[in-house]
């Protein structure tokens, strides 16, 4: 950037976040009703960045207390956030608290955020650490060896052919060592493919939520200065910031996105779903709730557009594996077949003084709050299957084995949405689907109801 812009210097992710903390209070805040339930949620998303910027610290002073207090941080904020989505459903009350900022003024904040965030990640190059997984991964694509159970257990659940990619990250606090050293390895021609590759689809993923918060808002809320509002705070997070070049962070969260801006085609919305779970597995306690919704009306179309996208994910596995063998390893991760006592723990789980065995009810909870959400509330709109779904995405952070509490984006879109989302009662699929594979055109959802 700086040979665009004369002495332009990177924002260090600690000053942005004052900084950014107090725009987003400018933006966002309703100093007319300071008790309301849009401040303290916005409140809430501005304290996940110093858990985040905790654990960095730790990570890289080898301070296990700084980093086991910022995952504790990031813990008791998701938590409330899991808390207020589980009652989001009880709000019949949802006054109309828009911004503080014309529509016009939004958008072009927006897009110069959207600038500067995608130009980190096409001049960000990556470091050592972050080429980690993708070095572990590598022997995969020249067929020199199997993804056995180590390797299972170290990388964790996900698509193969994603772990190739290096983990870019746009902002660092500090620079790590062996920086130079990280550079030479990403010089070779393979590594520079995949750099390559993962830049271009953590942009296009980016652009893709981005547009996909919009569209909701102008679709489903009728609304569109909603999305729009939605999406420059989703743009203003610290944790943006870090985290723009992670794949496996946002590309998750641009086809959850996408699938309820295509809510009312149950195909297309199941194609996208099955494309989340076999991207990174953790999706898939998205299903029961997703069925549940569709139950009345789309829930065939739905689980065909799951099993197409899986299906055509494995077949991709079958073309780029070297042989059967490790076909079956690829499928393995995958689809995430592995032991919860198996798994190499990181982050949280990992940190001296606790015990991994207390993972273990933690995950009986989620399974029962997943299975709860399938039945409660009933019939399901457009809200609670929002809400639901930022549910189950944020309740799996708390016993997931790698990094359990970071992958923000996976739950972000849908929680900033249902910030931000009217009442939408009537959008429920017996109302706003067609019985037929082939729909016609509806009328509006306000005079069919």
């Amino acid at each position: 950037m700086s040979d665009i812009l004369f002495h332009y210097y990177r924002v260090n992710p600690t000053t942005w976040f004052y900084l950014a903390s107090l725009l987003s209070i400018a933006l966002f805040f309703k100093f007319n009703r300071v008790l309301s339930m849009r401040n303290l949620d916005l409140i809430g998303l501005i304290l996940l960045a110093p858990g985040l910027l905790a654990v960095e610290y730790g990570g890289y002073k080898a301070n296990t207390a700084a980093q086991q207090l910022g995952f504790v941080w990031i813990f008791a904020v998701t938590g409330l956030f899991l808390l207020r989505m589980l009652f989001d459903s009880l709000m019949v009350r949802r006054p109309m608290l828009e911004p503080n900022l014309s529509v016009g003024g939004l958008t072009f904040l927006g897009i110069s955020l959207l600038v500067f965030l995608l130009a980190n990640v096409i001049t960000t190059r990556p470091q050592r650490d972050d080429l980690a997984a993708a070095a572990t991964a590598t022997k995969l694509e020249a067929g020199e060896g199997h993804v056995d159970a180590d390797q299972l257990a170290r990388l964790g659940p996900g698509y193969p052919l994603l772990f190739l990619l290096p983990q870019i990250s746009t902002q660092r606090i500090f620079a790590p060592e062996g920086a130079a050293a990280g550079a030479e390895t990403a010089a070779s021609s393979r590594r520079a493919v995949h750099e390559t590759t993962a830049r271009i689809m953590a942009i296009l993923s980016q652009l893709a939520i981005v547009s996909g918060m919009v569209l909701i808002g102008w679709w489903h809320f009728d609304n569109i200065r909603l999305g729009i509002a939605a999406a420059v705070l989703y743009l203003l997070l610290p944790y943006t910031a870090i985290m723009t070049g992670r794949v496996d962070h946002v590309l998750p969260g641009a086809l959850i996105t996408w699938a309820v801006v295509a809510y009312r085609r149950p195909f297309t919305a199941g194609c996208l779903i099955g494309l989340a779970i076999g991207t990174i597995y953790y999706p898939v306690f998205l299903l029961p709730l997703w069925c549940a919704f569709y139950w009345e009306r789309g829930i065939r179309r739905f689980a065909l557009g799951v099993v197409a996208a899986l299906l055509v994910l494995v077949v991709a596995l079958w073309f780029t594996s070297p042989d059967g063998g490790v076909f079956l390893d690829q499928l393995r991760q995958m689809f995430g077949w592995i032991f919860p006592n198996d798994v190499s723990l990181e982050g949280f789980w990992a940190l001296p003084g606790n015990d991994a065995v207390f993972r273990l009810p933690v995950l009986a909870a989620f399974i029962a709050m997943m299975a709860t959400l399938a039945i409660w509330p009933s019939p399901k709109n457009l809200g609670t299957l929002m809400s639901c779904t930022a549910a189950v995405l944020l309740g799996s952070q708390f016993w997931k084995a790698h990094d359990g509490g970071l992958f923000m984006a996976w739950f972000l879109p849908m929680l900033l949405l249902v910030i931000f989302r009217p009442n939408l009662e009537n959008r429920v699929a017996l109302l706003v689907l067609d019985a037929n594979w082939f729909p016609r055109r509806r009328p509006p959802v306000d005079q069919a109801a």
